[in-house]
């Protein structure tokens, strides 16, 4: 990553969204820009702008950090791409997304992604939502594996985005973390932003938007090391949440070696992190409808390794 202007904000630019300041000082697109305010990559005087729509102040400091190569071509279908199909309707499609498929085109991974896989199969998802991430409304870390909602109708990603704004989607986690928890179960509730030291990495930071993660040990094991079985619940969906939290209070994610959770004594190809659990309201119907995944193989022969 690398920072693309520091400046103070001109009064010619007073009063001006946020989202259309950063498309100017940046040279991106307004939906790039949207994206970046996103992502918790702009701050205003140091704090991190939450949403693109705000108003900015003349004489207050904004700094953008961009990726190297944030402008990728608009995706198009793949049909090699493995879009594991969970529950299919007219609305709303569920895929139990395995681990090392990135979600959507970005620098780096302009395609070969899921959402290039999903529009080999359902090529209408092209007009919903944002055009650079079709139907996506929230996402998975390429390492992690498990139950992904995709909208497939502007009605259902509107839908879709105000249940998880109003934290009524249920999304619960299962991990492996290093040590043993004081308790059998609490609550994480610490902002998370970029980190200052590594740009390119999330971190605790005052400055960071809020975050919440509910956990609860599940199992502790003795051997061959000490390490604990943990389901998780997401009240937010920041960036990295449960591997930066559970790393922040002494507890990384077994196999997470961008937040000190890769260790020789538990081998672990991957942060130990499946989103199991994912219930919803149907955008159409209002029905209440509730999917599971169970363990994959990689994780589960991990897990079969250890001892109470």
């Amino acid at each position: 990553m690398t920072v693309a202007r520091s400046v103070e904000v001109p009064a010619a630019l007073d009063g001006e969204r946020i989202d259309r300041v950063v498309a100017m000082l940046a040279d991106v697109s307004r939906t790039e820009a949207a994206r970046l305010v996103a992502d918790g990559a702009v701050t205003i005087d140091g704090f991190v702008a939450t949403r693109g729509a705000d108003r900015i102040e003349a004489g207050g400091i904004i700094a953008i950090v961009v990726p190297d190569a944030i402008d990728v071509p608009r995706p198009v279908g793949d049909a090699g791409v493995d879009v594991p199909l969970v529950h299919v309707d007219d609305h709303v499609i569920v895929i139990d997304k395995p681990a090392d498929l990135v979600v959507h085109p970005g620098a780096g991974h302009v395609t070969g992604t899921l959402v290039n896989g999903l529009l080999a199969h359902f090529p209408e998802l092209a007009s919903v939502g944002d055009a650079d991430r079709p139907g996506i409304v929230h996402r998975l870390d390429r390492g992690t594996s498990g139950l992904l909602m995709v909208a497939r109708t502007t009605l259902a990603y509107e839908s879709l985005v105000a249940q998880l704004a109003e934290r009524t989607v249920d999304r619960r986690y299962r991990t492996l973390v290093w040590g043993h928890l004081d308790a059998p179960r609490g609550v994480v509730d610490a902002p998370i932003g970029r980190s200052p030291k590594h740009p390119t990495k999330m971190a605790v930071t005052e400055k960071g938007k809020p975050a919440r993660t509910r956990y609860e040990v599940e199992v502790a094991y003795l051997s061959p090391v000490e390490v604990t079985e943990l389901t998780c619940h997401l009240e937010t969906g920041r960036t990295h949440q449960i591997r930066v939290h559970l790393s922040a209070i002494g507890h990384p994610v077994v196999g997470d070696d961008r937040y000190r959770g890769a260790r020789q004594s538990l081998a672990c190809a991957r942060p130990f992190l499946h989103a199991e659990l994912l219930g919803f309201d149907h955008p159409a119907t209002g029905e209440h409808l509730e999917f599971q995944s169970a363990l994959p193989a990689d994780l589960a022969a991990v897990r079969a390794g250890l001892e109470v």
